[in-house]
């Protein structure tokens, strides 16, 4: 990959997006982890206004001291960068209050992880409602089309998506040419969304670099029944999870009614 190259032209293409849309810049969660990391920079690098918003929910000491470092390193280089920290705690506290609790602690658990990343998309909508700003998405490409690994209307929820058209491992490229935070570069991928300290990997069951090589290995037509061992239930877990996230990768399907029903 021609990493500077690349680089250049996702800052032109977002900064045509914003004057063509006549907006006043954009507005970015930032989570102390490589995505946000890599696609707030390139904001930045544009010259618009770049807003990073925190927003911690029960957030883990690491991914707190990790946002603020890459936040205050972008202010540093970057006249056009501002901050706010959207502590959302005590709104998911009292969501947690006034919901129903019936389904089992496993689903009940998965449901308010989402819900945490739904809180966030309807803040950062907000703040960009306020400024005349674009939100900003952080997915990449196997997370987005690969194995649907985001929430829908969460962090799913975005104006724009600088990134998605590149793999995890060419995420981790431009990192290092933009001069992201080592302690970012060096962190395990995570969602953040559970309050503990479970890995993007231990939910999935594969590391990015395995994802990658599924995602690729099937577009060419292989099956399960090519591969044995590690390989074999590597790709398994990609053809799951690519088959049942399909609703998210896929326009909301539309009932169309037959004219000689109108």
């Amino acid at each position: 990959m021609k990493i500077e190259k690349v680089s250049k032209h996702i800052i032109s293409w977002l900064k045509e997006y914003a004057e063509n849309a006549k907006v006043n810049g954009f507005v970015i969660g930032v989570s102390g982890g490589i995505d946000s990391a890599v696609t707030s920079t390139l904001c930045a690098s544009t010259g618009f206004p770049t807003l990073c918003v925190e927003m911690p929910i029960h957030q883990a000491e690491s991914q707190v001291s990790r946002a603020k470092e890459h936040i205050a390193q972008l202010k540093e280089r970057f006249d056009n960068v501002s901050d706010v920290k959207v502590d959302l705690t005590t709104t998911f506290e009292n969501f947690k209050n006034v919901v129903p609790v019936v389904a089992s602690s496993d689903l009940i658990a998965l449901s308010l992880a989402n819900t945490r990343a739904r809180i966030r998309m309807t803040s950062l909508y907000y703040l960009a409602g306020i400024h005349n700003y674009l939100v900003i998405g952080t997915g990449n490409k196997v997370e987005d089309f690969g194995v649907g690994f985001y929430t829908k209307y969460g962090d799913g929820g975005v104006d724009l998506s600088p990134i998605a058209d590149l793999m995890k491992s060419e995420i981790y490229q431009i990192a290092a040419f933009l001069k992201v935070p080592g302690s970012i570069q060096k962190a395990a991928p995570t969602d953040g969304l559970f309050g503990d300290s479970r890995t993007d990997e231990d939910q999935i069951g594969a590391s990015y670099d395995e994802l990658e090589w599924a995602m690729k290995t099937k577009k060419s037509g292989k099956k399960a029944t090519d591969f044995v061992d590690r390989e074999k239930e590597v790709f398994e877990i990609y053809t799951k999870l690519n088959t049942s996230n399909q609703h998210k990768m896929l326009p909301i399907p539309v009932c169309e009614i037959p004219k000689e029903l109108k």
